[in-house]
């Protein structure tokens, strides 16, 4: 496996098999983790395309002392995601039947439990809790993806794990 610093002067030089590399390594983890911030899987695709490609046309912010290439992919990405719902590109908070019934197809009934009640969570708070505790980034990490200082990581992650413990023991919205 290639380490991020030599991936990232392959990316540099504008050598295909390495940006090869890094798509097959992070496009599907990059895509659920969108999945959870956006509630569209179209519009996840959409963002995980643009954040692909402007790592691609744009290679100059990414310092391997600072962090992994995947903690920058996913700080981009969580940018992306944002700006798109302030430009308006999202559907509105409700998913579309078809999207609803793949998830039911695709979880069991505990999945769908748990997918129901982060549905019912910010798309901040949701982004939190996936990298924390889906994607495994330390608190420090997660400070670095979303810029922002470590002690507004952990109280924003500590906010998020109460709306959860919430809308599970009350079933309803935060």
């Amino acid at each position: 496996m290639t380490d991020d610093r030599t991936l990232w002067q392959g990316i540099v030089k504008g050598e295909r098999a390495a940006f090869e590399t890094l798509f097959r390594l992070y496009s599907a983890p990059l895509r659920l983790f969108l999945r959870r911030f956006t509630r569209c899987f179209e519009t996840a695709d959409d963002v995980a395309q643009e954040t692909f490609l402007q790592l691609w046309r744009r290679h100059n912010g990414f310092d391997p002392t600072r962090g992994t290439l995947k903690q920058y992919l996913f700080g981009i990405a969580r940018k992306q995601a944002a700006h798109t719902r302030k430009e308006g590109w999202l559907p509105a908070e409700k998913e579309t039947a078809v999207e609803a019934a793949a998830e039911r197809v695709e979880a069991d009934e505990h999945t769908s439990d748990v997918q129901e009640a982060l549905a019912r969570l910010d798309p901040e708070e949701r982004s939190l809790l996936w990298l924390r505790e889906v994607e495994g980034y330390s608190y420090a990490e997660m400070a670095d993806i979303l810029g922002v200082p470590l002690g507004t990581v952990k109280s924003k992650l500590f906010s998020a794990r109460a709306a959860l413990r919430h809308v599970w023991c009350n079933g309803g919205k935060v």
